[in-house]
């Protein structure tokens, strides 16, 4: 079973206008709402994959029980741990520029957190836990370790998708794959990232501190996957950009998915760039057709 884990979910309240007027009326031209956090996102696509997971994380009130129903229309497996407070809402202004304006997130109980440490003491050698995004303000700094170290405990695989500290955090436990984009591994080294040679040279520092896999996300410029084996470069074929949102978790969810199904690096790193491109293309995460149809003109090229 694939485990993905969403501490601080949302409602993505998502926003069409014709033309952005600041200071002024605004008029709508559509607005949707859709289940968001990283994770949640991980899990939508697993399940369009048909790659079987369980949604877990803290969900609470109004909001929470919205976005339970979604899910579960979806036909996402879920456990969440309910809270007292409120899931936040995110709010997604697309106009001539997409502006985000994400909530904070709510205050999670010693004792919810506990709740979510215990639901890991089922998980077994055969299982897989993906954590994702950001953790609400509540959460202890460490937490994101505190849960790697249950699941290590459980010699299950993991994944984390997740910034600073945290990720450097994880590194000693060898997640099965990190994914920073560029200004994500520009920070976590404080350098400047000015050609590939210095992509390759801080990627591969991720594999010396600990994580199995490596990918490097670079936007128009595809990704590098790093491996033991080598360096690879990924690129999909170009296409009308729609969406930045989900894109990245795309990836994640189509790697882990065919990593688990053939254990072959090459075609998990094809399927992730599948996934994450035609999210990008599409107006909210990607549907199956999609990225299969993408699949079969992802480039693959080993570099070192």
């Amino acid at each position: 079973m694939i485990y993905t884990i969403t501490l601080n979910p949302s409602i993505d309240h998502v926003i069409l206008i014709n033309e952005l007027n600041l200071g002024g009326l605004n008029k709508m031209e559509k607005e949707m709402k859709f289940p968001g956090g990283k994770g949640i996102n991980v899990s939508r696509i697993l399940q369009e994959l048909n790659y079987e997971n369980t949604a877990l994380g803290f969900l609470g009130g109004y909001t929470g029980e919205y976005m339970l129903e979604q899910l579960q229309g979806y036909g996402i497996k879920t456990d969440f741990i309910p809270i007292q407070d409120e899931t936040r809402t995110n709010l997604k202004l697309k106009s001539y520029a997409e502006t985000e304006i994400n909530g904070q997130g709510p205050d999670i109980l010693p004792e919810e957190a506990r709740k979510l440490q215990r639901q890991l003491d089922k998980i077994t050698s055969q299982d897989s836990v993906i954590l994702s995004g950001s953790m609400p303000p509540s959460l202890p700094n460490d937490f994101y370790q505190v849960l790697v170290e249950e699941i290590v405990k459980s010699n299950a695989t993991f994944i984390i998708d997740t910034t600073g500290r945290a990720l450097k955090s994880a590194l000693p436990y060898k997640p099965m794959l990190v994914k920073p984009n560029l200004e994500e591994l520009s920070e976590l080294f404080d350098v400047t990232l000015s050609d590939q040679e210095a992509i390759i040279h801080y990627g591969k520092k991720l594999l010396n501190e600990g994580a199995q896999h490596v990918i490097v996300s670079m936007a128009g410029d595809g990704a590098l996957l790093f491996t033991s084996e080598g360096v690879f470069h990924g690129l999909s074929p170009k296409g009308d950009i729609k969406n930045s949102v989900g894109a990245g978790d795309s990836m994640i969810a189509g790697f882990t998915g065919e990593f688990r199904e053939t254990n072959d690096v090459i075609e998990a790193f094809q399927m992730g760039l599948a996934a994450g491109s035609a999210t990008a293309f599409s107006a909210d995460l990607a549907e199956k057709a999609d990225i299969l149809n993408l699949l079969e003109k992802v480039e693959i090229t080993r570099i070192s």
